[in-house]
């Protein structure tokens, strides 16, 4: 039986009731014709999708998100009356008074933002799928061009005339036919394990696809005129600003230990910032929006106060991560010194605490380490007395402009463009003149010890 078109044959997605793979990922399964030019030698696309396709989705739902947000910035002045006035404006807002329009744009403005950010980073992931899909093509563009070669001898040797024949020439054209057959053989296993690569390499990418496009639909529940719960929204509230909230934490830590507020030890305050630090910074760079908005910044100057927050963001993060990944570092390579002075007997329970306690050492160590602008060989040491004043000062100001720029995540009348002007301007110095040397001086004292730190 013959069929002239895709709606008839068996099997096709216009024909369910033939469709028995339809749990295969979607470049295998039988009723889905996905065309596949560039894989003609796996025999079907690993990797479907357009980047093109998703990357203008992006931007499309990226855009609208905008005007949305700004939307509603404009409802939201116009509501508290200090931006239209006049009785076209009191009629305005008694028609608007008690409404949910600013609620549900603000909702809509965040499930459309949550669902642009996974479409940017399904981009990545769908690009990365991609290239790893044409790297098998390629690998079984080769080996099928092995395994033809490998044929080709196979069907020569059987053809061979001295295989009718008896006698040396016989077994030595018998010889050649089983070395022929046995490289066929291994040059089709070749080929089926890039194919069976191909195939897991179908699954990962169905699985990533089938997990972001259920991303995408959670963050429909968000649009109006539904309205998140108490859970949802601090589940959301804690995903969107985690980096903040690590950062203001670690701050906190700083200042706790400067001041001796608790009984635990501040090496343990020390190295607990710098995790919080590492851990925010990780999450920061991981982010696409602060990537595009840094990458704008640097090689397109639109130097805004989006970049600037993320720039510091990173900055501090990163002074914050230096010394604790330092003192980790250290620590790690004087361990093997106490575990081999306690001897060769030493238990697991004793190596983990023979490297805890090296840590710990280091640690407590480098917490009093001279900021570098205190050095005795930078401007004398004319600015020692200068960096004892400020340093516990500018410790507690960094912790107040970290805990008011999470609090602006709760608060819209403490997130606005002056109170971040204002946060930046502050952090900006504090970050350069305290920050940095700080780090410095704490891995100068990490790497040549006290005696060239006095």
């Amino acid at each position: 039986m013959t069929y002239t078109s895709g709606s008839e044959r068996p099997g096709t997605a216009a024909d369910p009731r033939y469709n028995t793979d339809l749990d295969k990922p979607q470049g295998l399964q039988s009723g889905r014709h996905i065309p596949n030019p560039d894989y003609p030698h796996l025999g079907f696309n690993p990797a479907p999708g357009s980047t093109d396709t998703v990357r203008e989705l992006h931007k499309k739902l990226a855009n609208c998100a905008k005007v949305l947000e700004e939307s509603h910035g404009l409802v939201t002045k116009l509501m508290d009356g200090s931006y239209w006035k006049g009785d076209a404006a009191v009629a305005f807002r008694e028609e608007l008074d008690g409404g949910t329009l600013p609620l549900n744009l603000k909702n809509a403005a965040h499930s459309i933002r949550k669902a642009a950010r996974q479409l940017d980073r399904w981009e990545g992931e769908l690009d990365d799928f991609q290239r790893r899909a044409q790297r098998l093509e390629k690998d079984a563009k080769d080996a099928q061009a092995v395994l033809d070669a490998a044929k080709g001898r196979a069907s020569k040797a059987e053809n061979a005339p001295d295989l009718d024949k008896k006698g040396a020439r016989h077994d030595e054209a018998q010889k050649t036919l089983t070395h022929a057959n046995t490289a066929v053989e291994e040059a089709q296993a070749e080929l089926d394990k890039i194919i069976g690569k191909a195939k897991s390499l179908a699954e990962e990418h169905e699985q990533k696809a089938r997990y972001r496009a259920g991303k995408i639909s959670d963050a429909t529940t968000k649009l109006a005129p539904h309205e998140p719960g108490a859970w949802d929204k601090f589940t959301d509230w804690l995903g969107d600003n985690l980096p903040d909230i690590l950062s203001a934490c670690a701050a906190v830590l700083g200042v706790i230990a400067l001041l001796g507020l608790t009984a635990i030890a501040p090496w343990a305050l020390f190295l607990a910032a710098g995790l919080l630090s590492a851990t925010a910074l990780g999450l920061r760079l991981s982010d696409p929006e602060v990537r595009a908005s840094l990458g704008d910044g640097f090689s397109k100057g639109e130097l805004d106060l989006d970049f600037w927050s993320n720039a510091l963001g990173v900055a501090g993060d990163f002074l914050g991560m230096v010394p604790a990944l330092g003192v980790v570092l250290k620590g790690a390579f004087k361990a093997p010194q106490l575990m081999r002075a306690g001897g060769e007997a030493l238990t697991l329970p004793q190596k983990i605490a023979a490297f805890g306690t090296s840590i710990k050492t280091e640690a407590t160590a480098a917490e009093g380490a001279l900021s570098m602008l205190a050095h005795p060989k930078v401007f004398g040491g004319r600015l020692a007395p200068l960096v004892e004043k400020i340093d516990g000062p500018a410790t507690i100001a960094g912790a107040g402009t970290a805990l008011y720029g999470v609090a602006g995540t709760v608060a819209e009348s403490l997130d606005n463009d002056s109170a971040k002007a204002i946060t930046s301007g502050l952090d900006g110095p504090r970050t350069l003149g305290v920050d940095l040397p700080a780090a410095i001086g704490t891995l100068h004292f990490l790497m040549f010890g006290a005696r060239a730190a006095s």
